[in-house]
C-alpha cells in the first residue's frame, strides 16, 4: 500500500512545473546527457525507488555493452569488471562536469587489450583517440572508443593494399624503416646467389610512385621478368638452362650446347655445319631463320612464293634439296589439281623446259601442253577457253564426255558404241582427214545405200523411215502405209516372192520399187 502511494506521489511530481523538478534534482546533467533533463526523462536512467543499474546505462551505450559481452576492451578488464557505472561516471554535477576523468599519463593501456610498444609509448593519447580515426558514424566528443588495433586504422597504407593489412609481418613499432621483420625467403621468390646482395629498390624501383611504395611484383617466375634478354628470345625463357644465379657469365660449354633447346633444332645436313657458318657476328645476335631463304638463295627466284608456296620446306627437307616432297595433296593447293593420267606424269615433263625449271604457269589450259590436233575444225562454242574438257578427260584421250545432242544429231542405239573416228576421220590417200564442222547428217554420208536410191525423195534417202538405230532390220517399215497394202493371201507370202534380188553391173540389190503395181506384175 505504501509502495502504491509512493508511486502516486512521484507521478504527481512529474506533472508539476520545472520549478518543482529543480527542487527534486540533485543538479544539472552534464553536456553529454543534457537532452535527458526533465522529470519525464528520469526513468530513462533511474529505476523508481531503486539505484541506478548498469543495464540502464548500457541500453544507450550499446557500443560498450557489445565490447563487454565480447569480453574485450578496458571495461572488460579486471580493473573495471564488477563495478557500477556511476562509480567512475557520476552525474548531476553540472553542465561542464567531465564524465570521463582519469590520469592519461599513468593509465595502464594494457588493460584495453592493446599493449603500447615502441614509438606508440611516446605518442600523445589524442594523436590516436580522435574523431579522425574513430569508426563511429556519429561523431562523439570526449570518447576513447571507436578505434581498433589494425595499423591501417591510424596509419596510411603506403603499399596501397598490395601487401595485405598485417603490417606487423614486416614492420615493428620501433620504426617503419627498415622493415626489420621482413624475411624475403618466406616469399615466393627466395634470394640466392647474387640476388642476396642486390638492393631492394633495384628490383622494386619500377613500381613505385611518389606517394605509394608497391613491393609486390606480379611477374617474377622467369628471369626475363627483371633482366633484359640479350638473346632476344632465341634460347627460350629459361635462362637457368645455360646460366646460374651466381653470375650470368657462368655459361655451359658451347661444345655441349643442346641446340634443340633453341627455336631452331639442328637436323639433317644442318647438324654438321660449323657454328660460325651461321653465327657470323655473335652468339647474342639473333639470326633470322623463319624461312629457308633467310640463309639459302632462292633457286626458284620467287616463283613458288607467288604460287602460295611460302617456304622451301614445303617441297624439301634438311636431308637435301632432292628429292622433292611435293606430292598429289600439295599440288591440289595450286591452280592445277592433278587428276587421271596426269598423276602418272613425272614432274620434269611439265616443269623442266629449255634446261630450266619453271613452276609458275600463267596458262593452265590443255593446249598449253598438248597440241590441238583439231585445229579449227571444232567451233568455239565446244572449245571454251582452249579447254578440251567438253570432249575429253584427264584419264584418257579416247574417253570423251561430249554431249552429242548439242550438235543437233543425237546419238542413239548403235551410234552410241561407234567410235568418233568412224564418222569424223576419213582416210584420204593415206592421210587422216578430220571433219567436225559442216559434217552432213544424212545417213548415206556415212552409210552406203544398199537400195540403189530406190527410196530417194528430193535427192535424199531417209533410212529412218524403215530402219532403227540398233540394227538394219526394218523395224519401222509398215507395208500398209505403201501403195500396196497387204491383205488376203498376200499376208502370208514371204517378202522374197515379191521382192527378188536383181543383178546389175553395179551390184546386186533387192527390188522394192515397181513402176506399176498390177496383178500381172507378179502373176501370169
Amino acid at each position: 500500500m505504501k509502495r502504491n502511494n509512493r508511486l502516486f506521489i512521484i507521478i504527481v511530481i512529474l506533472l508539476l512545473s520545472n520549478s518543482i523538478f529543480a527542487q527534486l534534482s540533485p543538479g544539472d546533467l552534464s553536456n553529454a546527457h543534457k537532452d535527458l533533463e526533465g522529470l519525464s526523462n528520469c526513468t530513462k536512467c533511474h529505476v523508481l525507488g531503486e539505484k541506478v543499474y548498469n543495464s540502464k546505462c548500457l541500453e544507450c551505450h550499446s557500443e560498450i555493452k557489445t565490447r563487454i559481452d565480447d569480453d574485450e576492451g578496458y571495461h572488460s578488464s579486471s580493473e573495471v569488471k564488477g563495478k557500477e557505472c556511476y562509480d567512475c561516471h557520476s552525474e548531476h554535477h553540472g553542465r561542464n562536469f567531465e564524465l570521463i576523468r582519469f590520469d592519461q599519463k599513468s593509465f595502464n593501456h594494457d588493460l584495453t587489450g592493446y599493449q603500447l610498444q615502441g614509438k606508440h609509448i611516446k605518442i600523445e593519447c589524442n594523436s590516436c583517440h580522435n574523431s579522425k580515426f574513430s569508426s563511429f558514424t556519429v561523431e562523439r566528443k570526449n570518447t576513447f572508443l571507436g578505434l581498433n588495433n589494425r595499423c591501417i586504422s591510424c596509419h596510411e597504407d603506403k603499399h596501397n593494399e598490395t601487401l595485405g593489412n598485417e603490417c606487423q609481418t614486416c614492420h615493428s613499432t620501433k620504426s617503419f624503416k627498415p622493415a626489420d621483420l621482413f624475411d624475403h625467403n618466406k616469399t615466393k621468390f627466395v634470394l640466392k646467389g647474387a640476388h642476396v646482395k642486390v638492393e631492394c629498390f633495384t628490383c622494386h624501383k619500377n613500381i613505385q610512385s611518389e606517394n605509394t611504395k608497391i613491393f609486390r611484383i606480379q611477374n617474377f617466375e622467369k628471369c626475363i621478368d627483371c633482366h633484359e634478354d640479350v638473346h632476344r628470345g632465341k634460347f627460350g625463357n629459361n635462362c637457368l638452362e645455360c646460366h646460374n644465379e651466381i653470375s650470368f657469365r657462368n655459361t655451359v660449354n658451347l661444345q655441349r650446347f643442346d641446340h634443340s633447346k633453341t627455336n631452331f633444332t639442328l637436323i639433317g645436313k644442318h647438324a654438321n655445319i660449323e657454328c660460325s657458318k651461321c653465327h657470323k657476328e655473335s652468339y647474342t645476335v639473333k639470326i633470322k631463320h623463319e624461312l629457308c631463304s633467310d640463309c639459302h638463295e632462292d633457286y626458284h627466284k620467287g616463283e613458288l612464293v607467288k604460287n602460295n608456296f611460302r617456304d622451301c620446306s614445303v617441297c624439301h627437307t634438311e636431308q637435301g634439296f632432292s628429292p622433292s616432297l611435293i606430292g598429289i595433296i600439295e599440288h591440289t593447293k595450286t591452280r592445277f589439281e592433278l587428276k587421271g593420267s596426269h598423276l602418272a606424269v613425272p614432274c620434269i615433263n611439265c616443269h623442266y623446259k629449255n634446261d630450266k625449271w619453271s613452276f609458275l604457269f600463267n596458262d593452265i589450259s590443255c593446249v598449253a601442253c598438248h597440241e590441238n590436233i583439231h585445229k579449227n575444225e571444232i567451233s568455239d562454242k565446244f572449245f571454251i577457253e582452249n579447254g578440251c574438257e567438253n570432249c575429253h578427260n584427264s584419264d584418257s584421250w579416247s574417253v570423251n564426255n561430249f554431249d552429242h545432242s548439242k550438235t543437233g544429231f543425237e546419238l542413239i542405239g548403235t551410234h552410241l558404241k561407234t567410235s568418233c573416228r568412224n564418222c569424223h576421220f576419213k582416210d584420204k590417200q593415206g592421210n587422216n582427214v578430220q571433219q567436225f564442222q559442216g559434217l552432213p547428217k544424212d545417213c548415206e554420208f556415212c552409210h552406203e545405200d544398199q537400195h540403189f536410191q530406190q527410196f530417194r525423195i528430193n535427192g535424199k534417202t531417209d533410212c529412218a523411215r524403215c530402219h532403227g538405230y540398233f540394227d538394219w532390220k526394218p523395224v519401222n517399215f509398215n507395208h500398209s502405209e505403201t501403195d500396196f497394202p497387204l491383205d488376203g493371201a498376200h499376208i502370208n507370202v514371204s517378202c522374197e516372192k515379191c521382192h527378188p534380188k536383181k543383178n546389175l553391173k553395179t551390184g546386186v540389190f533387192v527390188k522394192y520399187k515397181y513402176e506399176e503395181i498390177k496383178c500381172k506384175t507378179c502373176h501370169e
